[in-house]
C-alpha cells in the first residue's frame, strides 16, 4: 500500500553520506554575542545614558598626585565591600575600569603597602575624557543615583591653569558639581602652601571664563586627612582666595587611604562627599500649596501669579 510520503534512501557506500556522519545538526551562527564593554565610557555613552535617565555628572580637577584617582579607587573599594555609610551598590557600566585603578591598592609586598596605591591616569584619546559610572541607592529614602565620574590626568588641570586650554573640559557644562582635589600635605607645608592656594584662585578664574559667569557647585576636596587636620587659618585663606573671584566653595577633608588607620580610617569623608554632591542647595518647593478659598476671587487663574 502506498502512503504518499516519499522517503529518501541513504546509500551507505556514498562517500558524501559517510562524511556527514557526526557533523553538527545546526550551522554555527555567523555572529557571536559578547558582553558590553565595562571600561571607561566616552562622552557619547554618557550622553546616551543621560537621555534615558537622570545622571549626576561630577567634574574632578586637580594637579598630578593630588589624590583624584585615589578617591575613585577608595570609593569603589568601599562600595564594593558595603562600607560606604548611607549608600548601597546598585550597578556600574565600568567595573573593569574601576578594577584597573584599584589594582594597586590590592598589591602588597611582604605585608608592606606599595609606594603608589593607584596608577597614573593615561587616556587613549588626549582630547576626550574617560568616565566611570556608579549607580548607588541611598539608604534613607531608597533614591537611586547615577554618577558619572571622569578620571582625568592631572596634567589636564595643570594646562588649564597655565595655558587656559578649555577644549577638553566642555563636558563640565553638564556637571552639577565640581571637585577640586588638593593635596592636604602640600597645604600644611609652609613652603608649598601659598603656591597651592594661588593656583586654586587661578583655577577658579579659568572656570569662571569657561562658564561665562556662575559656575556649578564647587567643592574643595582636601586629601590625606590621615596626615593631619587642615587648620582653620588655611581654610580661611582658601575661601578668601576664591572670594576674590566671587566664587564660594565647600571644603571637605577626606582620606582615600590611610597610614594612620587607628586615628583615621581609610575612606574617611567619602560618604559625606557623595552625600554633599548629590544634594541640591536649592530650597524645597511645595508642589501644590493649599490655601483657603476666598469667595468672589478667581483663584485658579491667579494661581502662582505672584511668583
Amino acid at each position: 500500500m502506498t502512503t504518499g510520503v516519499s522517503v529518501d534512501v541513504v546509500d551507505p557506500s556514498d562517500p558524501t553520506t559517510l562524511s556527514a556522519i557526526g557533523s553538527p545538526v545546526l550551522e554555527r551562527p555567523t555572529g557571536t554575542s559578547s558582553f558590553p564593554s565595562s571600561r571607561t565610557l566616552g562622552p557619547d555613552a554618557i550622553s546616551k545614558m543621560m537621555a534615558s535617565r537622570y545622571v549626576t555628572v561630577i567634574g574632578i580637577l586637580g594637579d598630578p598626585e593630588s589624590g583624584k584617582t585615589a578617591c575613585l579607587a577608595s570609593l569603589y573599594l568601599m562600595i564594593s565591600n558595603a562600607e560606604l555609610a548611607g549608600w548601597k551598590f546598585a550597578d556600574s557600566k565600568s567595573l573593569m575600569a574601576f578594577e584597573d585603578i584599584a589594582r594597586g591598592s590590592r598589591e602588597w609586598n611582604a605585608g608592606n603597602p606599595p609606594e603608589q596605591m593607584t596608577v597614573h591616569t593615561e587616556l587613549s584619546d588626549e582630547r576626550r575624557p574617560g568616565f566611570l559610572h556608579l549607580r548607588l541607592v541611598r539608604d534613607s529614602d531608597g533614591r537611586r543615583v547615577d554618577l558619572a565620574l571622569p578620571d582625568l590626568p592631572g596634567e589636564w588641570t595643570t594646562e588649564l591653569v597655565s595655558t587656559s586650554r578649555t577644549d577638553r573640559f566642555e563636558f563640565l557644562r553638564a556637571a552639577e558639581v565640581i571637585w577640586v582635589v588638593l593635596d592636604g600635605r602640600a597645604l600644611e607645608n609652609k613652603e608649598r602652601r601659598q603656591g597651592v592656594i594661588s593656583r586654586v584662585g587661578q583655577l577658579a578664574g579659568r572656570l569662571g571664563t569657561l562658564f561665562s559667569g556662575e559656575i556649578p557647585k564647587l567643592m574643595l576636596v582636601i586629601t590625606h586627612r590621615d596626615s593631619g587636620e587642615l587648620s582653620a587659618a588655611v581654610t580661611t585663606r582658601l575661601t578668601a582666595e576664591l572670594a576674590k573671584r566671587d566664587v564660594a566653595a565647600t571644603v571637605l577633608a577626606v582620606a582615600p587611604f590611610s597610614d594612620n588607620d587607628e586615628q583615621v580610617k581609610a575612606g574617611f569623608g567619602l560618604d559625606e562627599l557623595i552625600a554633599a554632591s548629590t544634594t541640591s542647595d536649592l530650597p524645597a518647593m511645595e508642589f501644590w500649596p493649599s490655601s483657603d478659598p476666598v469667595e468672589g476671587s478667581r483663584s485658579y487663574i491667579g494661581y502662582r501669579r505672584d511668583r
